[in-house]
């Protein structure tokens, strides 16, 4: 759904334009990295920029909603399979080389926004070495990659996982190239002022879909964990979060998300105070944010800016995550936010807050602990920047 603003504010006097280059089609924004895309083009859109979308898509259908906020948008496929892999470039760069973007690129002089390392193959080409080149980082990605590599099960996975961390690690150099580095928080916007100091480098929150708090006072029954179940990250939290703390509480638990595997559904299954909820669309997850009583968020990978926990600060109840949850975002615990690192808190935590009640000063103090996420600030501040 595509929201509509009346404050313009600062922007009514703007008219400028640009390319944005897309890992993938950000629209429905359902997950992390599209959520910052598309509500970065909703907001530029409000702002009266003319955007010219560039997006590379591999299973996602072209979008009316897309048109309806840019210029123009140009689809092209990704380059999978064998070959990509059989190449120096991290196959994730590889597979989205194309010469029709090339010459879409070539075809204006716009400045040129790169979206994640994914699709940064063109920012030495000498054809663009006059133009402004932006990257938009999401996560250090050889970190990430290591990461997931670390939690993979599959070991065809895990191997590839590990290759594709050694080839993005040298492949990051490129930014060397860039005029200008977007950090979604203040710890990677650090690593890349002391990595590329040439570069100007900023932190600037990822965009998303709230324009203001809606956080529904009372009370609510039942606990919510959610997220992309496909990915070991999540589901290696989730199976975290059951074996230390789900299964030594007996309130309704409800874990919500993309494309679980069959592991996760049998460990949940055998617990009858928890509930699956599986591929939920849009509305629906919204539903079950709103009407939760505790959030409960774990990671063990410090990296970029989750999306899900910026939901539930502007939507959620109550809040119980890790430090690692909010790595470089210089958030605070409060009343209905609270920070633990060990199960034992967790579980603690949980039992106190399926007892309270959320009070509009509550609410007040959430909504000042958020003013750093504002939308229209930050789309302010990107096109100061460009």
């Amino acid at each position: 759904m595509v929201f509509i603003s009346n404050k313009i504010g600062i922007f009514e006097s703007l008219s400028k334009s640009i390319n944005i280059v897309s890992f993938d089609v950000p629209f429905p924004a359902n997950y992390g990295g599209v959520i910052d895309v598309f509500y970065k083009l909703y907001w530029l859109k409000q702002a009266g920029v003319k955007i010219h979308l560039h997006c590379f898509h591999y299973g996602r259908a072209e979008s009316i909603e897309l048109a309806h906020l840019c210029e123009t948008v140009h689809y092209y496929p990704r380059q999978t399979g064998l070959l990509a892999n059989l190449s120096f470039l991290p196959y994730t760069v590889k597979s989205r080389q194309s010469k029709a973007l090339e010459q879409n690129l070539l075809a204006n002089d716009y400045p040129i926004l790169f979206e994640v390392l994914h699709t940064c193959y063109l920012l030495k080409d000498k054809r663009f070495a006059n133009r402004k080149k932006i990257y938009r980082h999401s996560n250090i990605e050889h970190h990430y990659y290591q990461a997931l590599a670390a939690k993979e099960r599959d070991f065809v996975k895990k191997i590839f996982l590990k290759i594709e961390a050694f080839k993005l690690k040298h492949f990051e150099g490129i930014l060397h190239h860039a005029n200008v580095i977007l950090a979604v928080n203040q710890t990677d916007c650090d690593y890349f002022k002391q990595k590329y100091p040439q570069v100007e480098s900023h932190y600037l929150p990822s965009f998303h879909s709230n324009k203001q708090i809606n956080i529904k006072a009372g009370k609510g029954d039942y606990i919510l964990f959610h997220g992309n179940l496909s990915i070991a990250e999540n589901y290696d939290a989730a199976m975290w979060l059951i074996e230390n703390v789900f299964s030594k509480i007996h309130f309704h638990v409800i874990i919500a998300g993309l494309n679980p595997p069959e592991f996760l559904k049998i460990k949940i299954a055998k617990h009858k105070h928890l509930q699956l909820m599986a591929n939920v669309d849009a509305e629906d997850m919204q539903q079950l944010i709103a009407n939760a009583q505790v959030h409960v968020l774990y990671t063990e990978q410090g990296t970029g800016l989750k999306l899900k926990l910026l939901n539930v600060l502007f939507q959620g109840r109550f809040i119980i995550c890790n430090e690692a949850m909010l790595s470089g975002t210089g958030l605070k615990a409060n009343d209905t936010f609270c920070i633990a690192n060990e199960a034992e808190l967790y579980f603690k935590t949980i039992k106190a807050m399926m007892t309270m009640s959320v009070d509009h000063q509550h609410i007040d103090q959430r909504s000042q602990q958020l003013s750093r996420f504002d939308n229209e600030k930050n789309a302010a501040t990107l096109l100061s920047l460009i």
